[in-house]
C-alpha cells in the first residue's frame, strides 16, 4: 500500500478522524460537493434501493447519505460515526432511526440485520481496509450488499492533497489520510467474502471546476469511486 506521506504537498498539521470531523462538522455541509459521492450513487445500477428494508450507514457523518437513502424509500437506517459533532448534525437532520457513536470497524450493531451496509468518504482514514469489509459482511444478511464511495487513490496521489478542512482560526488542518489502491479494496473485500458487482469512477469535470477553479489542472482525473459488493445468498 502506498504511503500518503510520499505524495503530501500540503504538510498541514494532522489530527485523528474523531478530532478532525468534530472540528469540521460546523462547515462540512458547505464544503463537500454532491458530485463526490451522491452523484456516483445516483449513477449506480445496483442495488434496487427501494427493495432495501434496513441499511447500516457506516461513517454516517451529518446524514447526507442517510437522507439520500430515505428519499429512495429505504425503510430503516441506522447510522454510526466516530465524531460526536457529526452525529449531532445527523440527529437534527432526522434521516436515521438510530445513531451510534462508534467505529465502522466494530460498530456494535446486530449482525445479520441489514440488507445494505453503506459508507461514504471514510476509507482514506482507515490504515487497513480488512476490518471494515469484515464488519460490513458481519452486519449484512445473506444476499446483502455493501456500497462504498471512496476518495480516489489516484487523486490523492496526483494532487498530494489530504482530506482537510479550515478551522475557525483560518488554519488548514489535515485528517489522517491513507492511500488504498483499487486492488487493495478488491483484495480486502474478497477476503471478507464479498464479490464485486459494480465499480464507478467520478472525474473532475465542469461541475468541479466551477466550484474549484484551481482544479482545472486536474480536469479528467478520477476523484472518487463507488464500489458495489454482494455477498452470497
Amino acid at each position: 500500500m502506498p504511503d500518503f506521506a510520499d505524495f503530501d504537498t500540503r504538510h498541514y498539521r494532522t489530527v485523528d478522524p474523531a478530532t478532525g470531523y468534530d472540528g469540521w462538522s460546523a462547515t462540512y455541509e458547505g464544503s463537500v460537493l454532491d458530485a463526490m459521492d451522491l452523484g456516483l450513487l445516483d449513477g449506480l445500477t445496483a442495488p434496487d434501493w427501494s427493495a432495501v428494508t434496513a441499511a447500516a450507514d457506516l461513517g454516517c457523518g451529518t446524514g447526507r447519505t442517510g437522507s439520500w437513502l430515505r428519499a429512495r424509500g429505504v425503510a430503516r437506517i441506522d447510522g454510526v460515526d466516530i465524531s460526536s459533532g457529526m452525529l449531532e448534525l445527523a440527529g437534527k437532520r432526522g434521516a436515521h432511526d438510530t445513531l451510534t457513536l462508534g467505529d465502522v470497524r466494530d460498530t456494535g450493531l446486530s449482525g445479520g440485520s441489514y440488507d445494505l451496509a453503506i459508507a461514504s468518504l471514510i476509507d482514506e482514514h482507515l490504515p487497513d481496509l480488512a476490518p471494515f469489509y469484515a464488519e460490513a459482511f458481519r452486519l449484512t444478511r445473506p444476499g446483502g450488499t455493501c456500497v462504498l464511495v471512496s476518495y480516489h487513490p489516484h487523486f490523492s496521489m496526483v494532487s498530494g492533497m489530504p482530506t482537510h478542512y479550515t478551522d475557525a482560526s483560518g488554519e488548514d488542518i489535515a485528517i489522517t489520510t491513507h492511500v488504498h489502491l483499487i486492488s487493495d479494496h478488491v483484495r480486502a473485500a474478497t477476503a471478507a467474502g464479498w464479490t464485486l458487482a459494480e465499480l464507478s469512477e467520478g472525474t473532475v469535470d465542469d461541475t468541479w471546476v466551477a466550484a474549484k477553479p484551481t482544479w482545472e489542472r486536474f480536469r479528467g482525473h478520477p476523484v472518487s469511486a463507488a464500489y458495489v459488493w454482494t455477498r452470497p445468498a
